[in-house]
């Protein structure tokens, strides 16, 4: 759980440098295809369910914590597979990280922006890559093999 807090802490400050050092709405050009933007979506992802009148706030904040405790309580027990673990710690730090800005600021800090000839990615954060990478490495144990006995994490030890 120490590393989930880790990456909960390193979203949580580059979301604050950023709030702190880039105004709401403005742009700061990266690269021909990359910017560094200052927004809020107080929906989900591509913004989903933004514009659905603010109970969205608490029913994705509820889903991130139940998945968060609920993957807590598995590798608290131990899980077989060190991807798994791996991908449990990223989406409990990447869920909670999301969950902390609904409920300090009601809505999540975005501020990465990938873009290429006028056609724009919606903007994401460092807790929505911890998010993305853990589901490709779930992808990746489902597709390795099934001899895999080797127990990681036992009550907090791996």
């Amino acid at each position: 759980m120490g590393a989930a807090a880790l990456l909960l802490s390193l979203d949580q400050f580059v979301k604050w440098t950023i709030a702190t050092s880039l105004p709401r709405g403005e742009v700061m050009a990266i690269t021909a295809w990359f910017n560094l933007v200052h927004v809020l979506n107080p929906g989900a992802s591509f913004s989903f369910l933004a514009e659905a009148g603010g109970w969205q706030r608490h029913a994705l904040t509820a889903v991130g914590v139940v998945v968060s405790a609920a993957l807590a309580v598995l590798l608290w027990r131990g899980i077989r597979g060190r991807l798994v673990s791996a991908a449990y710690v990223g989406l409990i730090g990447g869920a909670l990280g999301n969950v902390a800005d609904r409920l300090r600021i009601g809505a999540v800090v975005d501020y990465l922006d990938l873009h290429w000839r006028g056609m724009h990615w919606p903007a994401f954060n460092l807790a929505d890559i911890f998010i993305v990478g853990s589901a490709a490495l779930l992808i990746a144990a489902s597709l390795g093999s099934r001899d895999d006995s080797r127990e990681v994490g036992r009550r907090g030890t791996t």
